[in-house]
């Protein structure tokens, strides 16, 4: 019970921008991108300026890295298994290997391991969306007939302010800048307000999402491998990375997470089977519901 109270105030706030989009009808991209260029990099700064640098940064960077890697290839062959077409498996790939960190993944290990493990899952965070936004738009564009090159995938990292404002954050960390504690204060103010509005953005998102005709197989193999192959191959990598107790259960925890609702917006671009993206991320995004608890459960919490 004590788990189901730790993703009720993430779903409470879901439920939120879902009944608010359908009531009202916001411009979600508007908000969307209010909280990717306004705030977020706000939160990057403070967590990469406020926390020294460890080892467990390169750690978090190497578990993404192969994590991905791994995931990419099971879907790959999977896919190739089904006799999927390529815009199929570019779609299943979108669903299957970019988690939802952000605006799901952060808030939960906010909720489950407090300010430390959020840090964790923040710099975890931005690392992900250099990978989203840059080999994400190449996996979308595979089953497109317009594919991405890569001063497409450059200008979309060069315009990514996350990346901007940790590399501040870390600078300034390692020059030793004390900076006024008002100045923090207002930091703190806006990198505290991103959570709660990435969170009111997602369910808005799925608000939006429209069920449409969608082959049924290719959801049901991306939700096996999102929801439940991806968590255990991030158990076996953190087998050989020495990492504390904390960020092992952040990591797993991360790797657990439903479909990234970013991958829409790609499939969406490049005409890679968008109905079957977003019913993906609407479908994992609802059984976490049952799945997310009993991974609390595992790691410990």
């Amino acid at each position: 019970m004590d788990l189901l109270f730790i993703i009720f105030p993430v779903f409470f706030i879901f439920l939120i921008g879902y009944v608010g989009q359908k009531l009202i009808g916001f411009d979600i991209k508007s908000i969307s991108m209010t909280a990717l260029y306004l705030m977020s990099p706000f939160l990057a700064f403070r967590t990469f300026y406020g926390n020294p640098l460890t080892w467990n940064y390169m750690y978090i960077i190497i578990f993404s890295l192969l994590l991905s890697i791994v995931l990419f290839i099971v879907v790959w062959s999977t896919a190739k298994l089904m006799k999927a077409t390529r815009s199929e498996r570019s779609a299943m790939i979108l669903g299957s290997v970019f988690m939802n960190s952000g605006n799901y993944g952060a808030p939960v290990v906010l909720f489950a391991l407090g300010k430390i493990g959020f840090d964790y899952a923040v710099i975890m965070m931005v690392f992900q969306s250099l990978l989203m936004n840059s080999f994400g738009i190449f996996f979308a564009s595979i089953g497109a007939s317009e594919r991405a090159t890569w001063q497409d995938a450059l200008q979309r990292v060069i315009r990514m302010p996350l990346i901007y404002a940790a590399l501040l954050g870390i600078i300034l960390q390692l020059l030793a800048v004390e900076l006024p504690s008002t100045l923090m204060e207002g930091v703190s103010l806006i990198a505290d307000a991103s959570i709660p509005t990435v969170m009111l953005v997602l369910g808005m998102q799925l608000a939006a999402m429209v069920r449409k005709k969608v082959k049924y197989q290719y959801v049901t193999a991306v939700t096996i491998i999102r929801m439940f192959v991806s968590p255990a191959i991030a158990a076996v990598i953190l087998l050989f990375l020495p990492v504390d107790d904390v960020l092992r259960a952040v990591l797993i925890i991360q790797a657990s997470m439903p479909a990234a609702a970013n991958t829409t917006m790609f499939a969406l671009q490049f005409g890679t089977e968008p109905d079957l993206v977003s019913f993906t991320t609407f479908v994992t995004t609802i059984i976490s519901i049952l799945t997310i608890p009993v991974i609390l459960l595992l790691v410990g919490v």
